[in-house]
């Protein structure tokens, strides 16, 4: 507010000593005109305060009228002139003012002084996002819908202004300007007692280096997470102590080899790390054999090297490498190539280059010269999501959407990441049985996945009851607040208890105070469940199936 007060005074400081010079000769004109009485005699000017108040009435458009008496011609001679003097003066002024408003730098320094006090001000915990491109703009859009609260600082001005046009259940601070900037990080809110995260997710790698040593250096208490793709800028990263470092080719390489070797763990996986409560879609079954690799970037060596971790054998099509691995030069999209590569006899082929119209030319080609091909196509633009989506490729990999999966699923439920390392412990059966169990409760969405401890700050009701010693096993808790004779669709996934881990934990697991409990659940079910932990109305009703008021008059009588 300082500095949009600042630069007001700053521009309209030569307007303002226009009007005060062309006042102050207006009123020290009329105090020396001689007027007349009522007689028409010559009498004395009006004294300072009559003509400061005429001038005040006539230069403002008023017109009162000639007072305190009628004016000699004299001085309507000297009011004819001021008049015209104080228009030109209050247009000139008129018209910086309507500049001052409609320029870029005013305009900008407003929107910057309210979006500092609405995040100075702000009551929730917050992430801070930095990029709103297609990742961050799916970011936000998951955190709208679970309801979590979030600030957005974005370089592109008008990808600022789009978010206006975006359906969001909140007003959502954002500023257009430069993430890299420490000064606009700390404008953000990077310092706020609320801010509970950084997410450095633009297009621009060294960017979000820069985000993510500064939010580290500024403030160290906080969660980091950014993105990388180069192996030089991860261990940058990681040197600095960054929290989490999103590589969405290494993530998608993980995913296609674990969709070959084990179907079942890798469906559990994608359904778990999905952006919530979205329409599930069919789970690709990738086959084993031999596989043609169409570009051979950072992309295309992720997914050579896990693939050949599977025991599948590989040819790679590529136009500018002369690395060894390079079987054939070219990229793909021409028949005669595929052909040399062996695309009668392959089971599947990964269109991985950056260019998404070669990617489709190569899918579509290669389809036709083998229709039981497998098709794996990169999309590297969301904005070309018609065009994959009108071709189905049996597995459409979008980085921008696996990189707003795993921030979302880091930042809702910390507990996940240990939960997909146990994971490798739970054989194929299981795995299908835990993934047929989550379809049937989230009735076709994907869950929303989040975490809870058992304390007096997250669980309070809880938290209270089994300090008292109160006996509660854990399928006591997972019924429906409105009708206790219901189950609500929520599937425990892990208990961590004291450095202690219990996977999939039965409805009768005792609880204790402390615990922190994982669970997998439909948003409006999580929302049931939080609403037991934290009111001791609604955990009575749960447990006993006794409503009671919390009133003081209902205590007593229940004491009695």
């Amino acid at each position: 507010m300082n500095s949009t007060f600042f630069l007001v005074l700053r521009r309209m400081r030569v307007p303002i000593i226009v009007l005060i010079v062309i006042y102050a000769i207006s009123i020290f004109g009329l105090t020396l005109v001689p007027g007349v009485d009522a007689e028409g005699k010559a009498a004395p000017p009006l004294s300072f305060f009559h003509a400061f108040y005429f001038i005040s009435y006539t230069a403002t458009t008023i017109g009162f009228g000639e007072i305190p008496v009628a004016f000699s011609d004299a001085q309507r001679l000297w009011v004819t002139f001021c008049i015209y003097l104080t228009v030109i003066g209050w247009s000139y002024s008129v018209v910086t003012l309507i500049a001052l408003l409609q320029g870029k730098g005013f305009q900008n320094t407003l929107t910057t002084s309210r979006f500092a006090r609405r995040v100075r001000l702000t009551s929730q915990d917050f992430y801070l996002i930095c990029g709103c491109g297609e990742t961050g703009s799916l970011i936000a859009r998951s955190f709208d819908h679970i309801g979590q609260a979030f600030v957005v600082i974005e370089k592109e001005e008008l990808r600022v202004e789009e978010l206006d046009l975006l359906d969001f259940k909140t007003d959502i601070p954002a500023l257009a300007a430069d993430a890299r900037l420490p000064d606009n990080l700390r404008l953000a809110g990077l310092n706020h007692p609320r801010c509970r995260g950084v997410l450095a997710v633009t297009n621009d790698e060294q960017s979000n280096l820069a985000i993510a040593i500064a939010a580290r250096l500024l403030n160290p208490g906080i969660s980091v997470i950014a993105r990388a793709e180069q192996a030089t800028i991860t261990a940058n990263m990681a040197s600095f102590g960054t929290d989490h470092i999103v590589n969405p080719y290494e993530r998608f390489a993980e995913r296609l080899a674990l969709a070959i070797a084990v179907p079942e763990r890798f469906r559990l996986i994608e359904l778990l790390t999905s952006l919530p409560e979205t329409p599930l879609s069919e789970a690709p079954r990738p086959p084993r054999g031999h596989w043609i690799l169409c570009g051979y970037g950072s992309f295309g060596h992720a997914v050579a090297n896990r693939l050949r971790d599977t025991g599948i054998t590989l040819t790679i099509i590529d136009p500018g490498s002369q690395d060894a691995d390079h079987d054939i030069p070219g990229d793909g999209t021409e028949a005669d190539t595929l052909r040399q590569a062996g695309i009668d006899r392959a089971s599947g082929i990964v269109a991985g280059s950056d260019n998404d119209i070669n990617n489709l030319s190569i899918a579509v080609t290669a389809a036709g010269l083998n229709p039981q091909l497998f098709v794996v196509a990169r999309q590297n633009h969301a904005a070309n999501s018609a065009l994959f989506a009108a071709y189905d490729a049996d597995f459409t990999v979008l980085p921008s959407r696996i990189i707003a999966q795993e921030c979302i699923a880091i930042l809702t439920a910390p507990l996940l990441a240990h939960f997909l390392d146990l994971v490798q412990q739970i054989d194929e059966d299981r795995c299908r049985h835990l993934v047929e169990c989550l379809q049937a409760e989230c009735a076709g969405l994907t869950p929303v996945v989040w975490d809870n401890r058992l304390n007096a700050a997250e669980a309070p009701a809880l938290w209270r009851a089994l300090m008292h010693e109160q006996r509660i096993l854990l399928g006591d808790i997972l019924r429906d607040g409105a009708d206790r004779g219901l189950r609500l669709p929520v599937v425990p996934l892990l208990v961590e208890r004291e450095n202690d881990w219990f996977l999939l934990p039965a409805d009768d697991f005792r609880l204790q105070a402390g615990d922190q409990l994982l669970f997998a659940s439909p948003l409006a079910a999580q929302r049931n469940l939080e609403l037991t932990l934290r009111n001791a109305n609604e955990l009575d009703y749960v447990l006993t199936g006794q409503e009671r008021s919390g009133s003081l008059l209902s205590k007593l009588l229940a004491a009695r």
